[in-house]
C-alpha cells in the first residue's frame, strides 16, 4: 500500500471515529435533557390510586390542578378512613434525577392519622398502581418523605427515607427501621422547598433539599412491613428494586407540587 492510499485510509478512519464520537455526544446530550412531567394544566399522563378505591378514581377530587400547581385537598371528604392516595406518572424509570418543588398549605383533615400532619412525600421505584389491590394502603416503594416544622424550635428534618414494603442499605448494612432521618434543616409551613432525588437503579440513592445533599443510602429491595392488603405475588422479599414508578403522596395533609422535572441518567 503506497503512502497516498495509507493517508486516505487514515483520514477515513478518523472521520468514522469522529462521526461515532459526535453521535455518542448527541445521544448523551439527548438523554441528559430535563423533561417536565407535569404540563401545568391538568393531570394528563398521571394515574390516581387511592386506598379503598379502584385505579383511576380520583375520589373527592383529591388531586387537582389550580394555578399551574398540583394540589392535594380533602374538602370533599367526610371521614378520612385511611384513604391514603398516590398519583403516579405513567412511565416507570430506573436511573434518573428528579426535581420538584413542594409546600404544605391548608388545614389537616381532622380524622387522618396524627403522624400524617405536615407530612407527605414522593415515592420511587414503586410498583405499578395497576398491580395494587383496591384496599392496599401504600404501594411497595421507597419514599422521600417531606415534613415541615410542627412545634417552634423542635427539629423536624425533611427529605427523609421511609420504606413501605421495602428495605435499604446504609453504609453496606441493612437498615433496620422504617424511616431514616436526613440532615436537613427544619423548614417552616407554607415555604416552597426544592427536593431532588438522584437514583441509580438499585445502587445509590441521594436526597437533596434546597441544593444540599442531606441523605445517601444504597441497594433498595423489597422486604419489611408497614403495607397491608397487597397481592402476595407482588411482594417478593429480597428482590432488588431496579426500576419503578414515581408517585406523589396524599395522607391527610394538604400539600402542593410544581416544577416536576426528570433527567434520565
Amino acid at each position: 500500500m503506497n503512502s497516498t492510499i495509507k493517508l486516505k485510509v487514515t483520514i477515513c478512519s478518523l472521520a468514522i471515529i469522529c462521526l461515532a464520537s459526535c453521535s455518542n455526544n448527541r445521544q448523551s446530550e439527548k438523554t441528559s435533557e430535563w423533561k417536565s412531567l407535569f404540563n401545568g394544566k391538568d393531570l394528563t399522563d398521571w394515574v390516581v390510586k387511592i386506598n379503598h378505591h379502584d385505579v383511576g378514581e380520583n375520589f373527592g377530587d383529591t388531586f387537582r390542578v389550580e394555578d399551574g400547581i398540583i394540589k392535594v385537598r380533602y374538602d370533599k371528604y367526610d371521614d378520612f378512613n385511611q384513604q391514603f392516595g398516590h398519583i403516579y406518572y405513567k412511565t416507570p424509570v430506573s436511573n434518573f434525577h428528579l426535581k420538584l418543588d413542594y409546600r404544605f398549605s391548608g388545614e389537616f383533615h381532622p380524622s387522618a392519622p396524627k403522624y400524617a400532619m405536615l407530612n407527605s412525600g414522593v415515592m420511587f421505584h414503586s410498583q405499578s398502581p395497576y398491580t395494587m389491590n383496591k384496599d392496599q394502603n401504600w404501594p411497595i416503594s421507597v419514599e422521600m418523605q417531606f415534613l415541615a416544622e410542627f412545634e417552634k424550635g423542635q427539629p423536624r428534618p425533611t427529605g427523609n427515607m421511609c420504606s413501605p414494603g421495602t428495605e435499604i442499605y446504609l453504609k453496606g448494612e441493612k437498615y433496620g427501621s422504617h424511616c431514616l432521618l436526613s440532615s436537613s434543616e427544619t423548614i417552616p409551613v407554607d415555604e416552597w422547598v426544592t427536593a431532588e432525588l438522584i437514583v441509580k437503579a438499585n445502587q445509590t440513592v441521594q436526597h437533596i433539599i434546597n441544593g444540599k445533599l442531606v441523605l445517601e443510602y444504597e441497594n433498595p429491595e423489597i422486604g419489611g412491613g408497614v403495607i397491608k392488603g397487597f397481592k402476595p405475588e407482588e411482594k417478593i422479599d429480597g428482590k432488588a428494586l431496579t426500576s419503578g414508578f414515581i408517585a406523589l403522596q396524599s395522607e391527610g395533609q394538604p400539600v402542593e407540587f410544581r416544577n416536576i422535572m426528570i433527567k434520565q441518567l
